[in-house]
């Protein structure tokens, strides 16, 4: 296996985006654009630190359909490392459909199930010695999704295989945040969220991302970053306090994934060395630039 200086754990599927410019409502019916891409979130991570120079290795569930191996080529023309993937014969590949409009995310539908079924199976390049054993667990910095199942999730956050990682963990999306609540308190996990998903965590709503890292710091967790769409983000770390950052403001052309952005570049930022202000600004920069359509995907 290829050595990956970054482990991506969690779905890798196709993107079925519909995008209109028109404010959209219920039952609308407007002309736009349909796009099929490569994401989901573990991938959505990889391919932003790929644009860095980072060279990530892929740990998820895809088919062995006509779809999987179109994706599979597609992620390794990128530079993706994908020989730690799990190729099931028996399981399509999953899919993710958004609607969006000039008015933001109007609905979504993740099929990630063949993940799920699939579950510890795509462990086991950390088990096996291709990635680590129990006795020598993976030591870098592993990016960790909420489209794992809860059961899994919380086998992780007492596993061996993780105990010397650098966990980022991030949920899939609100309706999948509680899932992570095992890895709340997990001393190596820093955990990206936005203000909604926070207070889901948290058992208890917020009005701002400054609240909300402080009120996950209390519940334990030992580093989190809390995003708010256009509004000021925070970083909470133990011991250390809160620190905020504004967004520039800019036109929004697409949302999908700009959390997954936010994310990967924060990590790329903290691997180089920056300081807890500049590794935050850079990701809110590179998630603008992302959500404005200047950066390519």
């Amino acid at each position: 296996m290829n050595t990956p200086d970054i482990l991506c754990i969690g779905s890798v599927l196709w993107d079925v985006i519909g995008r209109s410019p028109a404010s959209m409502r219920l039952g609308s019916d407007v002309p736009g654009r349909i796009t099929r891409l490569p994401g989901g979130v573990a991938l959505n991570i990889a391919m932003t630190l790929a644009r860095f120079g980072v060279r990530p290795a892929l740990l998820s569930a895809v088919g062995r359909d006509p779809e999987g191996d179109e994706l599979v080529a597609r992620c390794a023309e990128m530079g993706l490392i994908t020989d730690s993937l799990y190729r099931s014969d028996d399981l399509p590949t999953d899919i993710y459909m958004a609607i969006e409009g000039a008015n933001g995310l109007i609905a979504a539908i993740a099929d990630a199930h063949s993940l799920e079924a699939a579950g510890d199976k795509i462990l086991r390049p950390l088990a096996d010695g291709r990635l680590g054993r129990a006795d020598a667990p993976y030591q870098g910095v592993i990016a960790l999704d909420g489209n794992l199942t809860q059961t899994l999730l919380a086998q992780i956050a007492t596993s061996p295989l993780f105990a010397a990682a650098d966990l980022r963990v991030a949920p899939a999306s609100p309706g999948k945040a509680e899932r992570l609540l095992p890895l709340l308190a997990h001393p190596t996990a820093t955990l990206y969220v936005n203000l909604e998903e926070a207070g889901l965590l948290a058992k208890s709503p917020f009005t701002t991302a400054a609240d909300a890292a402080l009120g996950l710091l209390a519940r334990g967790a030992a580093r989190v970053l809390v995003t708010d769409g256009g509004k000021t983000c925070a970083e909470g770390t133990q011991g250390q306090g809160v620190i905020t950052a504004a967004p520039p403001q800019v036109m929004v052309t697409r949302v999908t994934g700009a959390g997954d952005t936010f994310m990967a570049a924060h990590i790329v930022a903290t691997r180089s060395g920056a300081t807890r202000q500049d590794a935050l600004d850079r990701a809110i920069l590179a998630a603008a630039d992302y959500v404005s359509g200047d950066i390519e995907t």
